[in-house]
């Protein structure tokens, strides 16, 4: 077996990527074209890279890293989802691509960096300089019974985003988002950014995601991105103004149903653990979790 090349990404690495993803990761979902739009297309401002580890012929390793613009803390770098297959690991690999990964957020000027392991993974992360901060879990429900359409209260209207304002689905997004748990605010979503990354998605079902209106204004919202009979639940918020109604499992249920009506057959998603409200909303759903991860962090000097 010959040594792993790192090389920079290329768009016609995304087949391999989108299989190695579901190997390390099956409840990541993100299909071969969105993928291959992300490597060709990166999102605008973020200085977006990415790298996969090549064995003969094959690509056994993928890491990304960037700019975070959608929060207000200044110098953030992250670096996304690390993984290697499992028949290639302590091999070196996976500390080569972190060198890369790492070197670019820092040449960005990040005096912050954060980052993503597994439990097992915490060692490697560590040692790297890393502190655990704050755990995710993630979730799958089995759509194969699909949640029973739910019926609104009066004055509230359960719309598709298929045909609607993009910025007004934006507005619902950015707002609901501004006070999700994390290491740092997601406060500063920019249009132009989310309107390439969601809006534009190839994987962003805009038939089943689901936004709740009242008097005429987009209130509450369920995105679903999906790959085949999978799909992500990529972001479900309600207005601060019109929280405690529960429109955000409304919302929520009601885009899990259209999921299934258009061939869904398992939805994941992941949650702060200090995410109490959601947490119990997807138990109620019937989510059911499958893995967690640590979220990490590193300061520079």
């Amino acid at each position: 077996m010959n040594a792993a090349e790192i090389r920079p990404a290329r768009p016609d690495d995304a087949p391999a990527v989108v299989a190695l993803r579901a190997l390390v990761f099956p409840y990541l979902v993100r299909g071969v074209e969105s993928t291959r739009r992300m490597i060709a297309e990166p999102p605008p401002g973020e200085d977006w890279a990415a790298w996969v580890a090549e064995a003969d012929g094959e690509v056994v390793g993928w890491a990304s890293a960037y700019r975070n613009t959608q929060t207000s803390t200044p110098g953030v770098g992250e670096i996304a989802m690390l993984h290697v297959h499992p028949d290639h690991r302590r091999q070196g690999i996976g500390t080569a691509l972190f060198d890369h990964a790492f070197g670019h957020v820092r040449a960005l000027g990040s005096t912050r960096v954060l980052a993503h392991a597994r439990t097992e993974s915490l060692p490697f992360a560590q040692r790297h300089g890393f502190t655990p901060s704050r755990e995710l879990r993630y979730s799958a429900l089995d759509l194969r019974t699909a949640p029973p359409m739910p019926t609104p209260p009066p004055g509230v209207r359960l719309l598709p985003t298929a045909g609607l304002d993009p910025r007004r689905v934006h507005r619902v997004d950015a707002e609901s988002a501004r006070d999700e748990p994390g290491d740092v605010p997601t406060d500063t979503l920019d249009y132009d950014l989310w309107h390439h990354e969601c809006w534009e998605n190839l994987g962003l079902d805009r038939e089943a995601s689901t936004v709740a209106e009242v008097d005429g204004e987009l209130v509450a919202l369920s995105l679903v991105k999906r790959d085949g009979d999978r799909m992500w639940s990529d972001f479900t918020g309600t207005l601060s103004a019109y929280r405690g109604r529960g429109l955000a499992r409304l919302t929520k249920q009601a885009a899990l149903h259209a999921a299934a009506a258009r061939g869904v057959r398992t939805a994941y998603t992941s949650n702060d653990e200090a995410n109490a409200p959601m947490l119990a909303i997807n138990a109620a759903l019937g989510y059911r979790p499958v893995d967690s991860q640590w979220s990490c962090r590193r300061t520079l000097s």
